[in-house]
């Protein structure tokens, strides 16, 4: 059984894009874009180390809905059509106390690739 919290509210602001998760100690508010880009499906992670596909433009995506998935886990579908991931209780607590380090590695590799938020690839200039 999992020692990580579960939250204590959720909830999802469509205007925003963003997903709210209380814990006892916290409240985060996590954007569908950043949700998305981290989804632990493997369309997103791969299906093996090493094998993760990078996600671009998708700075404008929403979350239609929120799905439980037993009580271990919420289904997130977005407006882009993605449903396939399984947001755990651990996942989603992951994803909130390690936002930032997570975001900037997200931003890093973007630049890396020479990829935008936006899904255009960025002019490189000499």
């Amino acid at each position: 059984m999992s020692k990580v919290p579960l939250p204590t509210q959720i909830k999802l602001h469509k205007k925003s894009r963003t997903l709210e998760l209380s814990y006892e100690d916290k409240t985060f508010e996590l954007s569908a874009e950043y949700l998305r880009v981290h989804s632990p499906s493997a369309e997103v992670r791969g299906h093996g180390i090493g094998n993760g596909v990078l996600q671009t433009g998708k700075k404008h995506v929403g979350i239609k809905e929120l799905i439980p998935s037993g009580n271990y886990a919420l289904k997130i579908v977005f407006d882009d059509g993605h449903d396939s991931g399984i947001y755990t209780w651990d996942c989603l607590h992951d994803l909130a106390y390690n936002h930032d380090q997570y975001w900037q590695e997200y931003l890093q590799k973007l630049a890396d690739a020479g990829e935008s938020r936006d899904g255009g690839m960025i002019a490189i200039g000499r």
